[in-house]
């Protein structure tokens, strides 16, 4: 632990130096370099205070989302800074090296001076992402899309032939701090008259009580035909924080489960309900939150075990590693799978039919969107609210609608 912490601040140490480095080439003023040393010093002391007084008996809170805000919005910029100064570094060390052993010049300096250009460049390039988390905490977080997606099956049932799902993910009620922002979520939400509507866990942080301002603004998603379901997800179980007592950590999980009755949504654990249309069906299985690197109380042989491989299934299942390491092969034949949890780690860059970019795709196979296997289909949702970073830059809130459609998928 000691070891990494040195490690960390050697990093901070040779990303600051870089930073003042590439200011220096371009302010002249003693004072405005003085004036910026003092800020960048009294900031990291903010960070690294703010840090110290985390309680693990709380857990996240707004000063915690504050100051995971304000340490990506400082250091990232002057990490891109230090790279470009670092490039031009070894470009100088390499040029200085040519000239030393090749040329056998040791009339100039080893080392050219910096270029102002590369400081301009380096600086340009900064104000990138400065820009983005900026935008990120003050719009982006709540700058929800709705995104349709249509999926056509050989044996789906004919009356479900255009069936449509509205589907959310992880709404973190913990983080919200606009309730006019949520409204206008709700409302969009219920544009879609969908026929059902499944939320696939994450309803708080941490602690039941998080909810308890938003039941009202959650109620006002319209009754759907064919019902409101859900499941739970890694955040549901509380256990990212230290209980005085596992009666308490008991007491908040029983709470969190009730908050799904009282926002109206059934909540599934482990098992499945029918949907019936006529005299055709499917089944929607939910099981509880099953993570690679998470608890895994789900049981999906327990969820399934009165249904054929021949029924058409749907499954709720929080985190998509789930999908990647049991549910794509399973015997079962689940056709598709409704999952979230990821957030497209709320940052980085969708260009439908250009590019789709982000840190969570070295993490999960399966991070944002559509994936398909055999016929087997998993959707994973970029989540509704936030979480540690209180923004969201690139990967907006997500509220999906899904269409299901007889007939031969044409990719």
């Amino acid at each position: 632990m000691v070891f990494r912490i040195l490690v960390l601040c050697l990093i901070l140490l040779i990303v600051e130096i870089y930073a003042f480095q590439a200011l220096r080439t371009l302010v002249k003023p003693k004072w405005m370099l003085v004036a910026y040393q003092v800020i960048s010093l009294l900031v990291l002391v903010f960070i690294v205070y703010s840090f110290m007084q985390f309680d693990r008996t709380v857990g996240q809170t707004r000063q915690t989302m504050l100051t995971t805000g304000l340490m990506l919005l400082v250091y990232v910029p002057k990490m891109i800074l230090a790279l470009v100064l670092l490039g031009e570094d070894i470009f100088r060390i390499g040029a200085g090296s040519v000239n030393y052993f090749a040329y056998y010049d040791n009339t100039t300096d080893f080392l050219a001076s910096r270029r102002k250009f590369i400081s301009q460049v380096g600086l340009g390039l900064a104000a990138v992402p400065f820009l983005s988390l900026i935008y990120g905490v003050t719009i982006g977080k709540y700058n929800y899309k709705v995104i349709k997606q249509r999926i056509f099956y050989a044996d789906l049932p004919d009356a479900f032939d255009g069936f449509k799902i509205t589907h959310i993910s992880d709404i973190h009620s913990g983080s919200f701090d606009n309730p006019d922002k949520i409204n206008y979520a709700i409302d969009l939400i219920n544009e879609q008259n969908s026929d059902m509507i499944l939320f696939t866990g994450d309803i708080v942080n941490t602690d039941a009580r998080e909810m308890h301002p938003w039941i009202d603004t959650f109620n006002r998603i319209q009754k759907h035909e064919f019902g409101k379901f859900s499941v739970l997800g890694n955040h549901d179980y509380g256990e990212y924080v230290t209980w005085p007592s596992e009666r308490e950590k008991e007491d908040n999980f029983q709470a969190i489960k009730d908050l799904h009755g009282q926002i109206d949504f059934k909540l599934l654990l482990n098992e499945n309900t029918l949907i019936k249309k006529g005299t055709d069906k499917i089944a929607l299985v939910g099981v509880e939150n099953w993570g690679n690197n998470f608890r895994k109380a789900g049981d999906i042989n327990l969820a399934s075990a009165d249904l054929a491989k021949e029924d058409f299934k749907i499954l709720m299942s929080h985190d998509p590693s789930h999908w990647e390491y049991e549910v794509k092969n399973h015997e079962k034949h689940f056709h598709l799978t409704l999952s979230g949890h990821t957030h497209g780690m709320q940052f980085g860059i969708e260009i439908p039919g250009y590019i789709k970019w982000s840190l969570a795709q070295y993490v999960y196979k399966q991070w944002a969107g559509l994936y398909e296997n055999m016929g087997r289909y998993v959707y994973v949702n970029r989540g509704f609210g936030f979480h540690a970073y209180p923004g969201r830059v690139g990967i907006m809130p997500e509220i999906t609608v899904i269409e299901l459609k007889k007939g031969k998928n044409v990719t």
